[in-house]
């Protein structure tokens, strides 16, 4: 404890700075973790206290410290979070302030304030109906927010939303925020698990009640209900009263995850990701540091919050890519969650039906204790794969879709019963060019062809967001009509369905389309009714979604993932392709999957066909291997961006001259990056290859330190990347 007038090291919420010192103010006691207002010349900023031998802050005098202004009303962060946010700065290379702003996610949680006033349409249309008074209600529809939250959605300014407030076709609304959560009931309808099931849940209950750190793989094929197995380890965690945090990768997935954990446990958990309003945002906060959130269900950014009392982590899908946070601390969740469950003492699953290659080394080093599931549940089969080689069964010109799958489309209509088309290309095309000049659209702030969006009439960088309307002449030659599309998007995919059965209804399901929880609830309704005969979706369809009369699939492109230069280009493709199979066939009705490919003897395509998960994984290994790539290796990239190329490259240049020689390490580049150009700055790589044992944190935070760049250039430092563009 500190009492008044002691010192103290805090840690700010601003990444530019390191802990600093400061005076506890009078009559005023903290203690390591309390959340504190910090003065900083004229600011005030939210602050947590450090224990102050593992921060260092420099030498100040006494005489010279400021008082802090005060503590939130809020309980410490405890000890084991301070310890993972110490781990992630110090692992990931970052900022530990950057880390501390995951942990405090909530600014408006901090406060405590009782209620606020939201706002939502009443359904009345006012008098004066101005373009962005319509834009705005016709974006908004039924939701409700602060009136920031409702500019933001309807992209307008804060003084519409205001002027429908006054004309009354908005109303405020008063919302509570500190009403309790209802606890879910680990027995309200316990299920009736096979054998196989029971054996891996009765594994996970005996984890959460030896309350001690356990990673646990549990590896079930596609349909093999690996949720309802989990769900038998939250159920213990409940009755010992303590909290649950289930990561999911997509928040797609949040609401269709809700349903079924409801219908499971009787009431829903809590969630959080980033489509929650600020006030869901604020309450869900304060309820979990309490501890009354007895579970929780979100993205990767709710592995930071302080929970009071974990007592069991979840990671599903915990071969998803997404995990990976590309931007601001560039973290893997699956990673950070097995830190924070050692550092909290308690088992963490990981679970999946195509674990990553890093998960089943540690597997087979005996670090990871690995739980199988290799039958489908009630007595379901697995899907039939058949490759269908692009060059033996062309479609005709102009189509995509090959005669084999569309008569297997046309056999499932017959029968009522749904399809589901995979082509992870969001769009009507991913190239727009001139057949009269030549002329490609290309983004002007990214190395990056402009994407037809057909349904909008945009055509959209999928980078940096940049939007133009679509136009009717060549912008160089003015020709009028001579703009044709260049390949297939799922929304030309879905025109081709159309054509081909005019009666079908369809859905197209990307993030374009499938934007929020609330969306993806609407689709899987849709689905559940049957109103919805074929889907064509991404890989937003590739996981987590159950529909028992969807009997086929049709993979449009298998080779789109194998090119690029990725490490893990044929892992990702395998893991995509048997996710988007194992939605077929899940009822009692079989499946088949179809899989389009110019390269029918691709390791990758006979592995799925044949069913040999087992061998594929085996022969990726051994190729990693004999390259020391990771598991078995190590990499780090370090990017450097700037506006202007040549300082660019000269940072580049100079970062790679001072690279230092060491044993077990090699630099490669500097070059410029595949996407050379990404939001108007200029982009040059380097990748630190290392052995496994090899301290690079070490050696990247020696060679790095020292440097002096220019201010208006940018160095960022990926520790196992994910993404090589």
């Amino acid at each position: 404890m500190y009492d008044a007038g002691a010192r103290v090291r805090v840690l700010l919420l601003n990444a530019a700075l390191g802990p600093l010192d400061y005076r506890v103010p009078a009559g005023s006691t903290l203690s390591d973790g309390s959340v504190v207002v910090a003065p900083l010349g004229p600011r005030q900023l939210p602050g947590v206290v450090w224990e102050a031998d593992r921060l260092d802050a420099g030498g100040v005098d006494d005489a010279r410290l400021r008082a802090l202004h005060g503590a939130y009303d809020v309980p410490p962060l405890p000890a084991p979070l301070r310890r993972l946010i110490e781990w992630t700065a110090d692992y990931y290379l970052a900022p530990a302030g950057a880390v501390l702003r995951m942990a405090l996610a909530s600014g408006s949680a901090l406060e405590g304030a009782p209620s606020v006033i939201e706002y939502r349409p009443t359904g009345e249309r006012p008098e004066r109906l101005t373009p962005q008074r319509e834009q705005a209600l016709d974006r908004i529809g039924d939701r409700q927010g602060l009136v920031r939250e409702l500019a933001t959605i309807a992209g307008v300014s804060d003084g519409v939303i205001r002027g429908l407030v006054k004309t009354g076709a908005i109303e405020a609304v008063t919302i509570q925020l500190d009403d309790d959560f209802v606890d879910p009931d680990p027995d309200h309808a316990a299920p009736d698990l096979s054998h196989e099931q029971r054996a891996a849940a009765d594994r996970l209950v005996d984890a959460v009640r030896a309350r001690s750190f356990a990673p646990l793989v549990l590896d079930g094929v596609t349909g093999s209900g690996k949720t309802e197995v989990y769900f038998e380890a939250v159920a213990e965690a409940l009755r010992a009263g303590r909290q649950t945090l289930v990561l999911l990768p997509e928040i797609a997935l949040t609401e269709p995850f809700l349903a079924r954990f409801t219908a499971r446990f009787g009431h829903a958990p809590v969630a959080w990701h980033s489509d929650l309003r600020q006030s869901q945002r604020r309450r869900a906060w304060r309820k979990i540091v309490s501890g009354q959130a007895k579970v929780v269900v979100g993205a990767r950014s709710a592995l930071f919050l302080p929970y009071a009392d974990l007592g069991l982590l979840v990671v599903d899908e915990a071969h998803e890519h997404s995990f990976k946070q590309e931007e601001g601390v560039p973290y893997h969740a699956r990673d950070v969650a097995v830190m924070r469950a050692k550092l909290e003492g308690v088992p963490v699953v990981l679970a999946s039906a195509t674990p990553a290659l890093e998960t089943r080394q540690m597997v087979e080093i005996g670090r990871y204790e690995a739980l199988h599931l290799p039958a489908r549940y009630g007595g379901a089969q697995l899907p039939k794969i058949d490759a269908l080689d692009l060059l033996a069964d062309p479609p005709p010109r102009g189509r995509w879709l090959s005669p084999t799958l569309v008569r297997a489309m046309e056999e499932r209509l017959a029968r009522r019963e749904q399809s589901l088309l995979f082509l992870n290309r969001r769009g009507y095309a991913p190239l727009t060019l001139c057949r009269h000049c030549g002329h490609r659209f290309q983004c002007p702030n990214c190395t990056a062809w402009m994407v037809e969006h057909r349904l909008v009439a945009r055509l959209q960088c999928h980078h940096c967001g940049h939007l133009v309307p679509t136009p009717r002449a060549c912008p160089e030659c003015e020709e009028v009509g001579s703009l044709v599309p260049c390949g297939p998007g799922v929304e030309r995919i879905a025109d081709e369905v159309a054509a081909l059965f005019p009666d079908a209804r369809t859905a197209v399901v990307t993030s374009d389309t499938i934007w929020s929880p609330a969306r993806a609830a609407e689709f899987v309704a849709r689905m559940d009714a049957g109103d919805i005969d074929v889907v064509i979706g991404t890989q937003l369809v590739t996981k987590g979604y159950h529909f028992p009369n969807l009997t086929l699939v049709g993979v449009v492109d298998a080779d789109l993932g194998l090119s690029g230069g990725d490490l893990r280009a044929a892992e990702r493709s395998f893991q995509q392709i048997a996710q988007v199979a194992g939605r077929a066939g899940r009822g009692a009705k079989p499946g088949h999957v179809y899989v389009q490919t110019h390269e029918p003897a691709a390791p990758v395509i006979r592995a799925l066909v044949s069913g040999d998960a087992e061998g594929f994984y085996q022969a990726e290994a051994e190729a990693r291997r004999g390259a020391a790539m990771p598991p078995y290796g190590r990499l780090a990239a370090i990017i450097v961006s700037s506006e202007d190329q040549a300082e660019a490259v000269e940072t580049a240049r100079a970062i790679g001259r001072a690279a230092p020689e060491v044993e077990g390490m090699a630099v490669l580049g500097p070059a410029p990056a595949p996407l050379a150009m990404l939001r108007g700055r200029h982009r040059q790589r380097l990748l630190v290859h290392a052995a496994r044992s090899f301290g690079l944190q070490d050696v990247l935070r020696g060679w790095l330190g020292p440097l002096d760049w220019p201010r208006s250039a940018r160095v960022a430092v990926d520790v196992d990347p994910y993404s090589f563009l």
